[in-house]
């Protein structure tokens, strides 16, 4: 992957999509027939309603009324270049739970929410990008140096989300021996790391890298970037939506004039993290 500095960064893309609509008027969006999307906004045309996590930091994370994360920059570089300037998007909370739901009731036009493309989920909906490939991985604390992989966790304890099979899998598969502890979140997780209760957290490594980047965890813990697992994030769509090869022709785009890798680093920075490099920056699936 190569590195490429822009002055204003993936907040001018706002300031472009702006200044191109006023020239052409926005378009037309197909693709979800969302009720939610009838609005107008205040640049002029419809509205796209686009679902994230709200509490995922460096992902997909709400703070009043400001949405920050490598989603929700991969959905407005996507937006702007379906048409979409930032007042025209609508942001709305897509929990694991309900994106199915959220899509095939066209509640939302699309998903970039830690999506995983799966068999199972095309039954009910569809996907482009992928956009990124994570893996399971773990997070420990920075002067660690016993803990390398998930074999390395026999006779210690870990943490993950309650209903989250990720430490299972640990369990089942690495080191029968660790001691599981589920928290209601990972932030929950990350304190009991910080406070020696637990030696490591597991989930996807883009997840475990956006928490280290919160500023009361950075410098002490890191990511151990030993993934050994493949998540590909897809961008969800209804199965009706047109709209899938304009959204695989976005995120081309965006790697390949550096924004993609510009916001990888935005939202790990001062993490040590670096994405998995036999499966990133990822080429997008040929659209159904």
């Amino acid at each position: 992957m190569r590195t490429r500095t822009r002055t204003g960064g993936l907040v001018a893309l706002a300031a472009t999509a702006a200044l191109a609509l006023s020239a052409c008027g926005g378009s037309d969006d197909s693709g979800g027939g969302s009720t939610e999307g009838a609005g107008t906004a205040s640049g002029g045309g419809e509205k796209i309603t686009i679902g994230i996590k709200f509490d995922q930091p460096g992902l997909g994370f709400k703070d009043g009324d400001t949405y920050t994360g490598f989603d929700t920059d991969v959905a407005r570089y996507v937006a702007e270049k379906l048409g979409y300037s930032e007042d025209q998007i609508e942001w709305t909370e897509a929990p694991s739970a309900q994106r199915e739901t959220l899509l095939s009731t066209d509640q939302v036009d699309m998903i970039f929410a830690t999506y995983s493309i799966t068999d199972k989920r095309k039954e009910t909906v569809a996907f482009a990008g992928p956009y990124f490939v994570a893996g399971q991985d773990l997070l420990v604390a920075d002067d660690n140096t016993d803990i390398k992989g998930p074999e390395d966790l026999e006779g210690k304890n870990l943490c993950s989300v309650t209903g989250s099979t990720s430490a299972q899998r640990i369990k089942d598969e690495y080191a029968a021996g660790v001691q599981l502890l589920e928290q209601p979140g990972y932030a929950e997780c990350v304190t009991a790391l910080l406070s020696g209760q637990v030696d490591a957290v597991t989930t996807d490594d883009i997840i475990l890298a956006g928490l280290a980047a919160q500023p009361a965890n950075k410098g002490k813990v890191k990511v151990v970037g030993a993934p050994f697992s493949t998540e590909r994030y897809g961008v969800g769509i209804s199965q009706s939506s047109d709209k899938c090869e304009d959204i695989n022709t976005a995120i081309t785009e965006m790697i390949e004039d550096g924004s993609w890798e510009e916001a990888i680093t935005a939202n790990t920075e001062g993490t040590g993290y670096t994405p998995n490099s036999s499966e990133n920056p990822p080429t997008p699936d040929a659209c159904a």
